[in-house]
């Protein structure tokens, strides 16, 4: 299924992007570290916010097929940029912390884990990205 995104460059170094289906809109800027305000996400903002929203998605797939809570499921990305041999995302360490995660059997823990390692959005980026996962079960 083909989803449309349409997009308009306002100037500035500043676009707006709006999802055909819903009609929801986002802007972008560059950031501060290459010519922008930073004053919203930036386009490799979106890819690490692609990363870690996929995750949970995928995750929740599982955790609605097996009666699994994920309420409290709490994932954090830290997203750094390389400029050598070109400037593109280095990297996307993500941590994911399962606030009731002591309840969660090990069975079901390999489920939500092998569901992330498979997101959709994982698979698509390019494999000199380092995608290190760190799976955190709290009480």
């Amino acid at each position: 299924m083909a989803v449309e995104i349409q997009i308009t460059y306002e100037g500035g170094l500043h676009c707006a992007a709006i999802h055909g289906p819903s009609r929801q809109t986002l802007t972008t800027d560059a950031p501060l570290d290459n010519g922008g305000k930073g004053a919203a996400f930036s386009p490799t903002d979106l890819v690490a916010t692609a990363l870690g929203t996929c995750l949970a998605t995928i995750m929740g797939l599982v955790a609605q097929r097996n009666n699994l809570n994920l309420d409290d499921l709490r994932i954090q990305v830290i997203k750094e940029m390389v400029s050598e041999p070109v400037r593109r995302i280095g990297s996307l360490r993500t941590r994911l912390v399962f606030r009731n995660g002591k309840s969660l059997s090990a069975a079901d823990r390999a489920k939500l884990e092998a569901a992330a390692k498979a997101c959709p959005v994982k698979q698509s980026l390019h494999p000199d990205v380092n995608l290190p996962l760190e799976f955190v079960y709290e009480d």
